[in-house]
């Protein structure tokens, strides 16, 4: 791909739309894991026997057990989440992306 190509692909307003929604897509799906996982840190530092409690009297499980695959299962949600939106939305883009190319080449 020679460097004509390139800019005149950077410069497809579809690109820059995917670009920036793809991006702040992103970035809120990150802030939300790194919220969820550094409050369970936190509550762990400041609150430790509110994780460290019994499920059942005499048990041997803690509340933290269920909260800690919660937070893994809630990262693959978030995984989840962004590949939907990827298929349905950004695939759309993509594909527009490669059509006004197509056309510029011919």
């Amino acid at each position: 791909m020679d460097k004509a190509m390139v800019e005149k692909i950077k410069s497809n307003p579809s690109y820059v739309e995917l670009v920036t929604k793809r991006s702040s897509f992103a970035w809120k799906l990150t802030i939300t894991m790194l919220t969820v996982y550094y409050a369970y840190i936190l509550l762990i530092a400041f609150s430790p026997e509110t994780l460290g409690a019994k499920l059942t009297a005499g048990g041997m499980a803690t509340v933290g057990i269920p909260v800690g695959i919660a937070i893994i299962v809630f990262a693959f949600a978030l995984t989840g989440v962004y590949v939907k939106r990827a298929n349905s939305e950004f695939d759309g883009l993509l594909n527009k992306i490669k059509e006004d190319v197509a056309k510029d080449i011919k």
